[in-house]
């Protein structure tokens, strides 16, 4: 494994115990990057090592071979919560898919996935989208419209112009490459312009993010709650089929 850095590379963390499960999670690695693509570096570690790397800021969960499961998303995020997640976990187990999300997965694998979906869904996650199940995406949604927040009848928090512009685009589900390209800035500009809306809403991930905006208006002019609903059809028509071993859009 390379120790060098350059504007090309991410570090991708590792988590897993299973000596046999991080060889094959590093083999993943092996392929050169595709076009349009950074060089992914994959760091191995146990996970307070990891949590402890300022240089990484993704990371791949084994749930398979890590005894602390769901727990060790929690912490995860709890003391890195901008560290992206990418999980690996037992098939058809919806549920396990929902309570990763919300724990603060960006993309959820069963163990069946092959090398080539992992990397994909490694590489969707580094380009600032969400890889998982549509139908369990829905269900999200249809899950946090639903809940009844305290925080959604408090005063709504002052957005900048540009934090509104941030959010129209990524309630259309644009990954922060997109939003970037369209707004005429870096994409780590974005990155900081979804962090302080997170901040600001008390959201503690993406996804929260977007269901608090659209249950009420964040900040003057936005006239979101009205677009709820053509939000959320726009979101599903964004939504490919995903290969056929699971059905993962992203």
């Amino acid at each position: 494994m390379s120790s060098t850095l350059n504007p090309g590379q991410i570090r991708i963390g590792l988590v897993a115990d299973e000596p046999i499960r991080l060889e094959g999670l590093v083999s993943i690695f092996d392929q050169p990057a595709g076009p349009g693509h950074a060089q992914l570096i994959p760091v191995a570690g146990t996970i307070e090592q990891l949590l402890e790397n300022p240089d990484l800021h993704y990371l791949v969960v084994d749930l398979g071979s890590s005894p602390g499961g769901l727990q060790t998303l929690d912490a995860i995020r709890r003391q890195r919560p901008a560290i992206r997640q990418i999980v690996i976990g037992p098939p058809a187990n919806d549920e396990l898919v929902l309570k990763s999300i919300v724990a603060g997965a960006r993309a959820y694998l069963d163990s069946t996935a092959d090398p080539a979906t992992v990397r994909l869904a490694i590489e969707v996650v580094t380009a600032g989208s969400i890889w998982a199940p549509r139908r369990l995406l829905s269900r999200l949604i249809d899950r946090l419209l639903t809940v009844s927040d305290s925080s959604l009848t408090s005063t709504a928090p002052h957005l900048t112009s540009r934090e509104r512009e941030v959010l129209d685009l990524l309630l259309l589900a644009r990954s922060n490459r997109e939003i970037a390209r369209q707004l005429g800035i870096e994409e780590r500009t974005v990155k900081a312009h979804v962090g302080r809306l997170m901040r600001k809403t008390g959201a503690e991930n993406r996804i929260e993010l977007s269901m608090r905006a659209l249950n009420r208006p964040l900040g003057p002019g936005n006239g979101l709650p009205e677009r709820r609903q053509s939000d959320r059809r726009r979101w599903d028509r964004r939504q490919p089929e995903a290969p056929r071993q699971e059905p993962v859009a992203h």
